[in-house]
């Protein structure tokens, strides 16, 4: 699965603590990459990984990500990253969740602290027939991520089984990018797995809610929570360009065939005339971003050897395969086919997993 590459766009930088970018790095390096050509490529320098106190752009460690799936040849990296990395060195988060009274204390606690160790992330959590909890992207385009926000969600149900010592399971597990579930994910899941949803999100059961954290410290617990309210409190409210909030509601609305724009903005709860207003502010239009968006997507899912040029017309809200194969040739000079050949035509590489 090709991720894509990140674009820039008009929203303040960004900032992540670095670590799964760095934990990348090791590993790429371990299995032969050409680590430094991939960090170029990336915008990033040695430099920063070499510091464990440099904070790195969150769009460049999506895009350093990507270039190191490629180069490995895993379609799961984030995921396989997820599995083995140490869960102390997210930092201060980790130890204020990790001295929580209860489950839904973490969860709650996590929630409002996690800008702290990514500026690009918003992890929310709400109650109803179950618990969820749901990661959104902050000021990033979601649809040319996969790897991250896999990291992410395996982290997150990694730290709530070490805090109850309890092998938890989710109801349900959904994720907006596409893939085909495989048996490692399900193995490790172990629960419902959807792709392709409106959300990426966690479902547990409100039996889960008032479970005790086995190494609860109520009097560390405040100690850190006043330090996470010292960090948060020098950091910014990040808000996202509105071309990158319209291209995310056209992501999720493209496979329905509903990406019009009066369906946008109702998604997003403005009128057209709002929506258009805003858009030409950033020097841009709803036009402009649907084409953009639909080049990264048919990029992305012509290079996944698990989808037909007819799944593909579907994905990007064609009417038929005629209509994609049209617009896709007047774009690039080529056929959807063709360019789909040209990808499956690349070597790939055999991928050993983090444990050999």
């Amino acid at each position: 699965m090709d991720c894509g590459t990140v674009r820039d766009s008009r929203t303040k930088r960004l900032d992540t603590i670095g670590m799964l970018a760095r934990h990348a790095y090791a590993h790429a390096a371990e299995k032969g990459a050409d680590v430094d050509t991939l960090l170029r490529k990336a915008g990033l320098s040695r430099g920063q990984i070499d510091d464990p106190d440099a904070h790195l752009e969150a769009r460049r460690q999506i895009k350093f990500l990507n270039l190191v799936a490629e180069a490995l040849g895993d379609d799961l990296l984030g995921f396989h990253l997820s599995q083995n990395f140490e869960l102390r060195t997210v930092g201060l988060l980790y130890y204020v969740v990790a001295s929580s009274d209860t489950l839904n204390e973490a969860i709650l606690r996590a929630a409002r602290y996690s800008s702290i160790v990514n500026e690009g992330i918003r992890l929310t959590q709400r109650e109803g027939k179950g618990i969820g909890l749901t990661l959104e992207y902050v000021g990033m385009s979601r649809h040319l991520d996969c790897h991250l926000i896999e990291f992410w969600m395996a982290g997150l149900m990694r730290v709530c089984r070490e805090l109850t010592n309890r092998r938890l399971t989710a109801d349900r597990v959904t994720f907006v990018h596409r893939r085909s579930v495989n048996s490692e994910l399900r193995a490790f899941y172990g629960c419902k797995l959807q792709f392709g949803a409106d959300a990426d999100e966690t479902t547990f059961p409100l039996s889960v809610r008032n479970l005790p954290v086995v190494r609860a410290d109520p009097y560390l617990n405040k100690l850190l929570i006043k330090y996470c309210e010292e960090a948060l409190a020098h950091r910014e409210t990040n808000r996202s360009s509105f071309g990158t909030s319209v291209e995310n509601a056209i992501a999720v609305l493209l496979p329905h065939g509903r990406a019009q724009m009066s369906e946008v903005a109702r998604k997003l709860g403005v009128s057209q005339r709002t929506l258009r207003r805003r858009l030409a502010s950033e020097g841009l239009t709803f036009t402009g971003v649907l084409y953009a968006l639909r080049s990264d997507l048919a990029k992305r899912h012509l290079a996944d050897r698990s989808l037909s040029i007819s799944k593909i017309a579907w994905l990007l809200g064609y009417s038929d395969v005629s209509v994609f194969s049209t617009a896709y040739k007047r774009q690039t000079g080529t056929t959807p086919r063709a360019m789909q050949r040209h990808f499956h035509a690349k070597p790939r590489r055999v991928y050993a997993s983090i444990s050999d």
